[in-house]
């Protein structure tokens, strides 16, 4: 695996070591977390990526911030949490 620099768009002054989340080496037997930001055209991302994953038998899941203008509540992240082993946060204009 090739090293990667990750960006925060926040506004720290210097940043974060964070390590990465391990990566389940497959999806088989998974449940796979589709979070919508609420930003236009994310659904029709998410809806493709969503029929390519169930097409190999990948079990999904929807879910939807209120607003992408801020963070998503703290019960949301908990119920990722708690349903899906990976979840993709989809976003577009």
């Amino acid at each position: 695996m090739t090293d990667q620099i990750l960006l925060d768009p926040t506004a720290e002054r210097s940043a974060a070591e964070r390590p990465s989340a391990p990566r389940p080496t497959s999806l088989h037997g998974r449940t796979v977390g589709l979070l919508d930001i609420s930003k236009p055209r994310g659904d029709v991302f998410l809806s493709r990526l969503d029929e390519l994953l169930t097409g190999r038998g990948v079990n999904v899941r929807h879910y939807r911030k209120p607003t992408f203008t801020r963070p998503a509540p703290a019960e949301l992240y908990q119920q990722l949490t708690r349903e899906c082993d990976v979840v993709v946060e989809g976003l577009a204009d």
